[in-house]
């Protein structure tokens, strides 16, 4: 895990790039049925520093979004706190359960419709719903310039194929993570916050200094 040293030298690193004046908006959707239990202690952790990452780029909005057991699918309130946000996050617990990502989209074109959201940030590990529903919605999110950052847990290769599809219909981009590799989601997560609150121009600059997924992630943006 990264040290508190390690997220002042990031914080110092992204404080010079451009602000946003409080306007970009980040949905912020997690996987919580039981097959996440085992990493979820990690992935928080790596969530949480994300947030703290975002809020130094200056008015980046957060909501955090997961579903679990039989139907439950929870939205936060907009946060601007992060310490807010980790308190809400230390009450979620895995339950058994369906994958919920086409209320995940949904949930995402609503919100735009009240007010414009920069982008969606998804983890998860599993796929078991319709791929022909979640392409139609992915495609209306990329009409609106809303690109889906689709992270998956393991490399299940049904899950892998409807995750990057929704990417490119979006606009958005993919990458597989493990236990083995937070370091690795890390960098993405915090890649992502620097791209919703300072633009592709922002994670450019970014990614100059950064791991070699992280320029990956910025390659799909741009093609």
């Amino acid at each position: 895990m990264s040290g508190r040293s390690e997220i002042q030298a990031f914080l110092s690193k992204v404080a010079a790039m451009p602000k946003t004046g409080g306007d970009a908006r980040l949905i912020f959707a997690l996987d919580a049925t039981a097959s996440r239990e085992a990493t979820w202690d990690v992935a928080s952790q790596l969530q949480t520093e994300m947030f703290v990452s975002a809020q130094a780029l200056g008015g980046l909005q957060l909501q955090l979004c997961y579903f679990r057991g039989f139907g439950d699918f929870y939205a936060s309130e907009w946060q601007v706190d992060a310490d807010r946000v980790v308190q809400i996050m230390s009450r979620i617990h895995c339950l058994a359960g369906a994958t919920q990502l086409e209320r995940v989209l949904r949930h995402a074109l609503d919100e735009n419709g009240r007010k414009k959201i920069k982008c969606v940030v998804y983890i998860g590990d599993a796929m078991e719903e319709n791929v022909d529903i979640l392409a139609q919605l992915a495609g209306k999110l990329g009409l609106l310039n809303i690109p889906v950052f689709m992270f998956q847990e393991r490399n299940d290769a049904v899950t892998r194929d409807a995750f990057m599809t929704i990417c490119r219909l979006s606009g958005g981009a993919y990458s597989q993570f493990d236990q083995a590799s937070a370091g690795q989601l890390k960098a993405l997560l915090q890649a992502v916050a620097i791209y919703a609150a300072g633009g592709l121009k922002a994670l450019q600059k970014f990614s100059q200094s950064s791991t070699k997924t992280v320029k990956l992630l910025e390659q799909q943006l741009k093609s």
